[in-house]
């Protein structure tokens, strides 16, 4: 039997109103809860979705250094990897060494990674803005 249900995915990062705002333009979701040290990204305010919480104490990781490692990253799956590279960018992303033009790698505001893949054949499209 089940014993429990995925509530949110929680970040650290130093500024989680910022990095909400980040990540709910990068995943076209809405900022769905907001206070001072917590802020939470999903569908609506009753689904699950990406929290992020106050560390004042973040060590952002630097990629590749695995003395500072990636503690989690997030894949983002894109229609096309090209277009959604200028795009994120824009929205205060930065490109990181590594990968390849198929999965480039990015480094959030707060100095998170995630990859930017392209959108699997079984999956429906992500659509444009």
């Amino acid at each position: 039997t089940v014993i429990g249900r995925l509530h949110h995915v929680i970040v650290d990062c130093p500024d989680p109103a910022g990095l909400a705002a980040f990540y709910s333009e990068l995943l076209g979701l809405p900022i769905t809860w907001q206070e001072d040290d917590f802020a939470v990204v999903s569908v609506n305010d009753t689904t699950s979705g990406i929290g992020f919480q106050l560390a004042a104490d973040f060590r952002p990781p630097r990629w590749p250094d695995p003395a500072w490692p990636q503690q989690m990253h997030f894949d983002v799956m894109v229609d096309d990897v090209e277009a959604a590279a200028p795009r994120v960018l824009a929205l205060g992303a930065r490109r990181l060494p590594g990968g390849d033009d198929h999965s480039p790698v990015y480094a959030d505001p707060a100095g998170h990674p995630f990859c930017l893949i392209r959108r699997p054949g079984w999956a429906p499209p992500i659509g444009t803005p």
